[in-house]
């Protein structure tokens, strides 16, 4: 049996892994555009901050491969699919056949239709390359602007910022971290991160990046405009779906599979940040981990169903803790217990709906996290426990 797999991320990775674990004698070639193996995209950061280099934040070295018989083909790009004679085409002109393909192309950085984002100094992040393009840029400027308020442009200003830029921050939301926090948590991590050095536009509008060849700065819908010598668009992810697209298959908010990670098109399989299941597009690591280990599991003849994942997140802000978890209830729609300590930059929520919590926010303290999550994914019945759950007290989840 031949095992095609197209992306090394953790989708690609995870699912050799278990066709591996089930088939000890098929062929497994991985193919990937990334010049190094399967590499941690979470620690991007510390390596864009100079904290780790470049052996650190790779997962599997090249010996991980030897020994699990998996072969895999660096700095190659898939650029067609023959899904009637199963071959894939590369852009060198390569072949490769296949009796079972996994498409893990995972996702590209979404850049918005801003006049001037194809000057020099403008990058976004997703990849170890975008990584050495702008540290290699940043030795050279002071001033950084990020576009967007999400996680990963939040960490990487806090990495330039450890470098000793100075970095501006412009969300066209009211507040930071839409995805993961409230109207109230977004004001405490804030007011943390001016303390730090950060300045910030909320709810701002971004008009032009202007600059001759070089971005001098970005101007915003209201006029003003803010001096920046790299700049930084964060503006969230899109499926990179070209090649389904020439499949023919369905997209949607990614390409739609079914709960055994099969497309439309026989014996080819799709997971990770390209995919969308039961209408759900996750766009996050637990997820893509476990759609790899399905699609890999059923590539190799097995028979296992994805469930879907509890959206979380837990993760470091500015090197802050921070978990997030299901229904976060940003318009305060529902009943919430919140602890807050603005002073020592903490803020604690418990999202209940008909006695079962159903989200949760944990920012400077994620203690219990775990406890909360398997509340969440039981649908454990909180009456009993209620007052406790009041005065923050975990113990009976």
């Amino acid at each position: 049996m031949k095992y095609l797999i197209i992306g090394n991320g953790v989708a690609g990775t995870t699912a050799a892994e278990n066709i591996r674990r089930l088939d000890s004698e098929g062929e497994i070639i991985i193919l990937t555009d990334e010049a190094v193996p399967f590499y941690s995209r979470i620690r991007l950061i510390e390596y864009l901050a100079g904290e780790a280099d470049r052996q650190r934040i790779v997962i599997h070295k090249e010996d991980w491969y030897s020994r699990n018989n998996i072969k895999l083909v660096l700095d190659t790009s898939a650029s067609s699919i023959d899904k009637d004679n199963k071959k894939v085409m590369t852009t060198a002109g390569g072949v490769y056949p296949f009796d079972r393909l996994l498409i893990a192309t995972g996702g590209i950085s979404f850049v918005p239709p801003i006049p001037g984002s194809d000057k020099k100094g403008v990058f976004t992040l997703r990849t170890i390359r975008d990584a050495d393009e702008i540290m290699t840029y940043a030795e050279g400027v002071k001033k950084v602007i990020l576009i967007g308020g999400g996680v990963l442009g939040l960490e990487a200003g806090n990495s330039l910022r450890k470098t000793g830029h100075e970095v501006t921050v412009v969300e066209f939301f009211p507040r930071l971290l839409p995805r993961q926090m409230d109207p109230e948590g977004a004001d405490v991590l804030k007011s943390q991160m001016e303390g730090m050095g950060f300045k910030f536009y909320l709810g701002a509008r971004s008009k032009e990046i202007f600059g001759d060849e070089r971005t001098k700065g970005l101007r915003l819908e209201d006029g003003t405009e803010i001096e920046g010598d790299l700049i930084i668009i964060s503006a969230g992810v899109r499926p990179q779906a070209g090649l389904c697209k020439g499949l023919g298959l369905t997209i949607n908010k990614g390409v739609v599979v079914n709960d055994r990670m099969e497309t439309e098109t026989k014996d080819i399989y799709a997971a990770g940040d390209l995919i969308e299941h039961r209408g759900m597009f996750y766009g996050i690591w637990p997820a893509a981990q476990k759609q790899g280990e399905v699609a890999g599991m059923n590539m190799a003849g097995g028979s296992a169903v994805y469930e879907g994942t509890t959206m979380s997140n837990m993760l470091k802000v500015v090197g802050i803790d921070l978990a997030a978890a299901g229904d976060i209830d940003a318009e305060g729609k529902s009943e919430s217990v919140v602890h807050k300590d603005k002073d020592k930059y903490i803020y604690r929520k418990l999202v209940i709906k008909d006695n079962v919590i159903t989200g949760c926010i944990l920012y400077g303290d994620i203690s219990g996290y775990q406890k909360i999550l398997r509340a969440i994914g039981d649908k454990k019945d909180i009456g009993p426990v209620r007052q406790k759950l009041i005065d923050w007290d975990l113990s009976g989840l």
